[in-house]
């Protein structure tokens, strides 16, 4: 494999309902127990619970001057973006600007701020409406706030594949560092899934648990009980690098970005192909381009929402990119719920934490699998797992898949 196609993680930035930082969110992660609660800001809702993020104080975080002109999904993702900086030992005041890029993925960005403005706009008065509505709901304006406060003038964009979205800002990241396009990348998303719209719109769809008289059992990743996924929130950010640069400031590695690859499904709007077709074609392939054997990976983090369908469809896939024999594997959402959005973001940090501890954290509330699709779901307690790659899952709404390949450092 050209040592060219590899890239380096050098800083890494996690807020989650498991945490406020890396360290945190990791140990929460561990126990393997839920963190769905009955949400306030849902009540009266026929599905009224998620995974929050509790005790985050954006004006502390941020100041009260950019908190009021951002949506909370980008107070998160911000105070993502800053950890990771300065995780990476990088000092915005002293690096060349023009080579960092700002790369981050949307989902559903600001269904809160559309949701208040246009209840003005239908009750006449247009006057009332925020002259900060459009620059806090435009997808890019995450991104151009982050570059902002940062100084970043490089390749600096959003993207947007659904649930996928923040794993696929981490692989396009990778691809503008091995074109020469940038240095540095800050990449991954964030996403708060709890708002009144975005409940509404998955309870119509059939798509969400409705456990809500037991909600720390409701997120069952690949379970036979599972009945569909829990709404979440919460941000991840990776510093990206070329090797060279970061060899040259002598920063320390987490782990190496080594493959990367997207597939459409072509299928149906919502629905997975039934046998995960797509899904295994896009595991394949960054396999592929990490220039790794099926064998060569040591660990699995599967997209795994607990709808019937879609883990269902990721199992035969998985089961069949790793021909019938699929090392370890975890699913973080029977834990942290689904960040939409962000979840990518999130797992592929949690997965480069899985290879520097050589640990795989458990899957919550999996009790028995579909028969037929069994595969090696990590539960009870975290499993030591001696691995030199690991790859993460990500997918989405129409037919969207993305897989990652990281490598030890």
């Amino acid at each position: 494999m050209p040592r060219t196609a590899e890239v380096a993680v050098t800083g890494l930035g996690l807020l989650t309902p498991a945490g406020h930082d890396a360290d945190t969110t990791w140990t929460t992660m561990c126990r393997g127990l839920s963190l769905t609660r009955r949400d306030p800001v849902l009540a009266g809702l026929p599905i009224d619970m998620s995974c929050q993020v509790t005790g985050f104080d954006p004006e502390a975080a941020h100041g009260r001057r950019l908190a009021r002109r951002l949506d909370r999904f980008a107070h998160l993702v911000m105070a993502a973006a800053r950890q990771a900086v300065t995780d990476a030992l990088l000092d915005p005041g002293t690096w060349d600007g023009s080579r960092v890029a700002v790369i981050l993925g949307v989902s559903g960005n600001s269904l809160d701020t559309y949701q208040r403005e246009f209840i003005l706009l239908a009750q006449d008065r247009p006057s009332h409406v925020s002259p900060l509505a459009l620059p806090r709901s435009l997808p890019n304006m995450v991104a151009a706030e982050v570059a902002l406060a940062l100084g970043a003038r490089g390749p600096n964009f959003a993207l947007s594949s659904a649930c996928a979205s923040g794993a696929t800002a981490i692989g396009i990241a990778r691809a503008l560092i091995i074109a020469g396009a940038c240095d540095i990348a800050l990449a991954g998303s964030g996403e708060s899934g709890r708002e009144r719209m975005s409940a509404t719109c998955f309870t119509q769809m059939q798509a969400l648990s409705c456990r809500t008289d037991a909600p720390d059992s409701a997120s069952r990743p690949f379970d036979t009980a599972r009945d569909g996924f829990v709404l979440s929130e919460g941000a991840a950010v990776l510093v990206l690098e070329r090797p060279e640069h970061a060899r040259r400031r002598q920063a320390p590695t987490r782990a190496v970005l080594r493959g990367y690859a997207s597939t459409g499904d072509a299928h149906h709007p919502i629905a997975p192909h039934p046998e995960g077709a797509g899904a295994e074609q896009a595991m394949r392939a960054a396999m592929a381009d990490a220039g790794c054997a099926a064998r060569d990976i040591g660990h699995v983090n599967a997209h795994g929402t607990s709808t019937p369908v879609g883990d269902a469809a990721e199992a035969q896939a998985i089961l069949r990119a790793f021909d019938g024999a699929p090392p370890p594997v975890t699913a973080a959402k029977g834990v942290l719920g689904h960040a939409l959005g962000a979840a990518g973001a999130i797992e592929a940090a949690l997965t480069v934490l899985t290879l520097q501890r050589q640990t795989v954290p458990p899957t919550a509330n999996l009790t028995r699998q579909d028969p037929g699709r069994e595969l090696d779901l990590v539960v009870g307690r975290p499993r030591t797992v001696p691995m030199e790659n690991a790859l993460s899952n990500s997918f989405g709404f129409g037919g969207q898949n993305t897989s990652l390949v990281f490598g030890a450092s």
